[in-house]
């Protein structure tokens, strides 16, 4: 594992938006190899961190915490 990766947000608040577009950004630097893409590929690169942090927001909106036990999230 990465030591470079550090944890999105902390179990006592949300991630914000920023936190989560910036986690984003680090997955798809990591598993592309490229820290900027070139101009062919940006459109590829983009889409996968809009993807990847729409994935993420649903995944943090899922999760049952101690600050959202008992609220539903339907």
């Amino acid at each position: 594992m990465c030591r470079s990766i550090k944890p999105l947000r902390l179990p006592d608040r949300p991630a914000t938006e920023q936190e989560i577009q910036e986690a984003a950004l680090q997955y798809v630097r990591k598993v592309s190899g490229y820290r900027k893409p070139s101009k062919a590929n940006e459109e590829a690169f983009n889409k996968a961190i809009n993807d990847i942090a729409e994935s993420t927001r649903k995944m943090l909106e899922s999760l049952n915490t101690p600050s959202t036990e008992g609220v539903s999230h339907v």
